[in-house]
């Protein structure tokens, strides 16, 4: 027997299988939900993930205006972003950020917890984030998932 009965599989973007799959955020927590969220874009649910690759799901996050924080992170979590010039650090509360832009603060989350280089910035791109139940990718037939069930 001179053959390998198992061989290691590196996925590359010809052979990535990606999927669309639909997420629901109402009343769930936001830095829980954001890390299961990340991981499926990332693509660390599939046998086949490979860390150099963009091998995720394509996900989009529905209701992300009923996303909750625990404790007194409404008021105490702060956002801070810098204009770039003297002086110019600016810092929105989480209610303030949540009031200008409710799907910002989903955003911001797992933007967070993406590698901070280019492929974190191609598999950003693979998240939609809707206010409400409707999204425009109904071309894609996504997949419903229930984020509970992953662990």
């Amino acid at each position: 027997m001179d053959s390998l009965s198992y061989k290691t599989i590196s996925i590359n973007k010809q052979n990535a299988d990606k999927q669309w799959v639909v997420v629901d955020a109402a009343d769930q927590i936001l830095g829980r939900f954001s890390s299961k969220v990340a991981k499926l874009l990332r693509g660390k649910y599939k046998p086949s993930f490979t860390s150099h690759v963009d091998c995720g799901d394509n996900v989009i996050v529905i209701n992300a205006e009923k996303i909750k924080l625990t404790g007194n992170k409404w008021t105490d979590k702060s956002y801070i972003r810098y204009t770039g010039y003297p002086g110019g650090q600016r810092s929105l509360s989480a209610t303030e950020l949540f009031e200008k832009d409710p799907t910002r603060i989903v955003e911001k989350a797992i933007k967070g917890m993406l590698p901070k280089n280019k492929l974190g910035a191609k598999l950003f791109r693979n998240l939609y984030v809707v206010e409400g139940a409707e999204h425009d990718h109904d071309g894609q037939q996504p997949k419903k998932l229930n984020i509970n069930e992953l662990s």
